[in-house]
């Protein structure tokens, strides 16, 4: 049955604009993220996709406009909102279990060593369960590979069982079977869990997705997930007869990140 709240959307911006020393990041931005949706933001270098996510965690507030998280202001709920940052805050040789990193999701608690509650340890092998690594518990943080290092920090944002899930660029620097895995574990987190990820590889959007969201200053989004020529036109500049892809700009720019490159720009 459906109530008020749960009917409410999970993120509204309404005219949302930011910047930094008079310098305009993000300009007149309207966003709709239903619950339970799975939507992506893609865009290039700088144009604002991670100050999104942060004006939706609260870490900034808007120049103008309004967000709301579950109706209500940012920040005001953070147990409702696991977040997984660009490049995490742990070092790979980080001395610690996969457990113990897990359990640092929970709010105030013990960082590391024992004395954990035999309730948080089911909480954390429950995350772990999550994203298909509880045989992983009590490995070194330090001696996994890359690819299951992202999962156990996506488990540690699910630790509190969030309503929301924010990824800032979670397959940087992680091999194809590691990407692989990841995309595995994040198409298994459906249902009512809203997903919000940023990513700056275009083919991320032939997944499983709901609504992309183009942002480059302003913002274009679409359902499903198409990836339109209104949305590269945002980001890379309006694809005419001058382009030098021509018509099969599209394609070009969908190419796999690993051998694809925008003309005139860095490789991507």
């Amino acid at each position: 049955m459906s109530t008020p709240e749960t009917d409410q959307p999970a993120i509204v911006l309404d005219g949302v604009s930011f910047g930094f020393d008079r310098e305009p990041i993000l300009e007149r931005i309207d966003l709709v993220i239903p619950r339970g949706a799975f939507a992506v933001i893609v865009g290039p270098n700088g144009g604002g996709k991670t100050t999104l996510l942060h004006l939706i965690l609260g870490l900034y507030r808007p120049d103008a406009g309004t967000v709301r998280v579950f109706g209500d202001k940012p920040g005001r709920h953070p147990e409702r909102i696991g977040y997984v940052p660009q490049h995490g805050n742990l070092a790979p040789g980080f001395p610690a279990t996969v457990e113990q990193v897990v359990l640092m999701g929970l709010p105030h608690g013990r960082r590391h060593g024992p004395g954990f509650h035999a309730d948080e340890r089911a909480r954390a092998q429950l995350a772990l369960e999550r994203t298909g690594i509880p045989e992983l518990a009590q490995r070194p943080f330090g001696a996994l590979s890359g690819g299951q290092r992202q999962r156990v920090l996506i488990a540690r944002a699910l630790i509190t069982e969030p309503e929301l899930l924010l990824l800032d660029e979670p397959f940087s620097n992680i091999d194809p079977y590691g990407r692989a895995c990841i995309h595995e574990t994040l198409d298994g987190l459906g249902g009512t869990l809203t997903r919000v990820m940023v990513s700056h590889d275009l083919g991320i959007t032939r997944q499983a997705v709901s609504q992309v969201l183009a942002v480059n200053r302003w913002l274009v989004s679409g359902d499903g997930p198409a990836i339109t020529e209104e949305m590269l036109g945002l980001m890379y500049g309006q694809h005419g007869a001058d382009c030098p892809m021509g018509h099969s700009a599209l394609n070009a720019h969908l190419a796999p990140s690993a051998s694809s490159s925008h003309p005139g720009g860095e490789a991507r």
